[in-house]
């Protein structure tokens, strides 16, 4: 069994940028142990007044758009020509099913995984969207407790996991790619929406013209949605991973976002927002929990499942007797 530390000892090396803490307190709020929660909880409490300086960046993107090379590219950039200390989270409900996240395999990152001044961990396996996010969110301040002043939210599931990783970062960035058919086919329109920036990937060799007509286009589509409340009307680039031109010219942007949204009260208004989402998102979740840890649920969830299965009951009359239930 691994070692327990106090309290002090995680917040003790977490604040002076020990990685081996930082893992293992990462791993605490991971648990499903109530000892561990608890542990973490206080953790957390302890390294709040150290978090929230960090800028927070959601990235997501297609099947096959090169989402680890380009991680890896602007992370370099970061920690090499900015001066950065470059945290790399991911978001993926959906491991268990795929075989393990692509931050699983840190061998398509092993520059940034190698450097010092860059931290990577994978989601755990296995564990519902909620359960994810609400580790993902607690390992964020974390991270920004350690020094780590650049936060990547990477998305690897699909669907709701957006959303998810929308509600807890300053910036979105949609990576996609050109010359795949239609390139406004097969993005929900909800997550061009949701984008502050999109970026066309491989942008190189014979691939440059093709992502110069994507960049277009979408810059186009763009325009017809509502201004965001943010003020910032979201801008479409492109990136080549392999040559690094676009690299820079990204956190650019991202910099750019930053002091238009901090000076206009937006970026702590929102920052705000989320705070209160998260707690009632943890209180919903806890709910949950302890609802379906109930002995009585326990002994009566599988007949009442049938039931509503076989339509002898509606979903409305189960729920009912089940949160009625003594």
């Amino acid at each position: 069994m691994a070692k327990r530390f106090s309290v002090s000892e995680y917040t003790d090396g977490i604040l002076a940028g020990n990685r081996m803490l930082l893992s293992r307190a990462i791993t605490l709020v991971e648990s499903t142990l109530p000892s561990d929660q608890r542990l973490a909880e206080q953790v957390l409490d302890r390294v709040l007044p150290h978090t929230g300086r960090s800028v927070r960046v959601g990235i997501t993107g297609v099947p096959g758009v090169g989402k680890s090379t380009f991680i890896e590219a602007l992370g370099m950039h970061l920690v090499e020509q900015q001066g950065k200390r470059l945290a790399v989270l991911a978001v993926d409900p959906s491991s268990q099913r795929s075989g393990g996240s692509i931050l699983g395999d840190k061998t398509r990152m092993n520059q940034l995984a190698a450097h010092p001044h860059a931290y990577i961990r994978p989601s755990p396996a296995g564990r519902s969207l909620g359960g994810v996010t609400r580790s993902t969110r607690e390992a964020m301040l974390l991270c920004e407790a350690a020094g780590h002043d650049v936060i990547f939210v990477e998305t690897v599931g699909v669907g709701q996991s957006e959303t998810a990783v929308h509600g807890m970062v300053d910036f979105f960035l949609l990576l996609m790619l050109a010359g795949a058919g239609d390139e406004l086919q097969g993005i929900k329109k909800g997550i061009m929406e949701m984008a502050d920036a999109v970026v066309i990937t491989k942008a190189d060799g014979a691939n440059e013209l093709p992502a110069r007509r994507a960049r277009a286009e979408y810059q186009n589509a763009l325009h017809l949605f509502p201004l965001a409340p943010s003020g910032w009307s979201p801008v479409v680039t492109t990136s080549s991973a392999l040559t690094g031109a676009g690299v820079p010219e990204v956190w650019q942007l991202l910099e750019t976002y930053c002091a238009q949204t901090q000076a206009s009260g937006y970026f702590q208004q929102r920052r705000q927002e989320q705070h209160l989402h998260w707690l009632h998102e943890t209180i919903r979740q806890g709910l949950e929990d302890q609802f379906y840890a109930r002995p009585e649920v326990q002994a009566h969830l599988a007949a009442i499942r049938q039931q509503v299965l076989d339509g002898r009951k509606s979903a409305f009359g189960a729920a009912a007797e089940l949160l009625g239930l003594k």
